[in-house]
């Protein structure tokens, strides 16, 4: 269930290291498949590309969109898929998600909802930027005062912002109509504080590494291509891409700054229908 705090162990000099996977899109139906692709398939894939990776890694985010048909069985389906990981998952819930039935069946010895993440010299923030009945998001006044109350408790750790919907626009007109739409004034507030040192997003199923120039410093802006079908950059109507799914791994350092790279499964196992018009 959703709570408040939770720390790890972890000395303040060490790196912490991340991955973050989003928008799995799953069914109660192992078999099912979105836009030709099946996405139980293509997170086990994902995982197992993951699982082949030999440095060790603290945690997992998983960055909403968890389900594509809102069931008890698709979240029970993603804790069976996450089960041999051994580091815990965090989660927070996308548009196509219901964050009461998430609460209810995102249970399990690895996996919490956590809002704050205290690890190493870092915090990270799991935000909830959804609005019921919108594929759209917005970054409520609730969740921004969560921020401030977070900072002004540990003001000597840095921050990784994460949440579900695109703070910036990414180029896909259509696309773009389901961003964050208080996205410049979230950016605006958030570049105020000298902790806040990157953004992490899912939804936008496509890989995006930019710079927002903060009244401290540069702030790392990321999101991820999605487990299972991705979006063809930089296009003015739904488009499908032909990339394999992915993941990000992130190392945050003791001194606030942020590596990163997007990892994707090796060859063409996933091949989406080209000609789909939407979803």
């Amino acid at each position: 269930m959703s709570k408040e705090v939770i720390s790890y162990p972890i000395a303040e000099h060490e790196t912490v290291r991340l991955v973050q996977i989003t928008d799995p899109h799953l069914f109660a139906d192992p078999e099912a498949q979105l836009l030709g692709v099946n996405t139980a398939h293509s997170l086990e894939a994902v995982l197992n590309t993951l699982s082949a990776m030999t440095e060790p890694t603290d945690l997992m985010l998983a960055t909403g969109d968890i389900s594509q048909d809102y069931t008890d069985k698709s979240y029970h389906n993603f804790i069976q898929a996450i089960k041999p990981l051994t580091f815990p998952c965090h989660y927070l819930p996308g548009n196509h998600d219901d964050l009461r039935i998430m609460n209810l069946h995102m249970q399990g010895d690895n996996i919490s909802g956590h809002k704050c993440i205290l690890i190493g010299r870092w915090q990270i923030l799991m935000l909830n930027s959804t609005v019921e009945g919108s594929p759209g998001g917005v970054m409520p006044e609730s969740e921004c005062l969560f921020i401030e109350k977070a900072i002004k408790t540990a003001p000597d750790r840095h921050v990784l912002l994460a949440m579900h919907h695109n703070p910036i626009l990414v180029g896909c007109l259509w696309l773009d109509k389901h961003c964050l739409k208080n996205g410049d004034e979230f950016l605006t507030q958030v570049s105020c504080y000298p902790q806040v040192k990157g953004l992490l997003w899912g939804h936008v199923h496509q890989t995006i590494e930019e710079t927002y120039r903060g009244h401290f410093g540069n702030i790392k802006l990321m999101a991820t291509p999605s487990t299972c079908i991705q979006f063809k950059p930089k296009s003015d109507y739904f488009a499908l891409d032909a990339l394999q799914p992915g993941y990000r791994l992130l190392d945050l350092k003791a001194d606030g700054s942020i590596l990163t790279n997007v990892y994707r499964v090796p060859g063409e196992h996933f091949s989406p229908d080209k000609d789909a018009g939407g979803y």
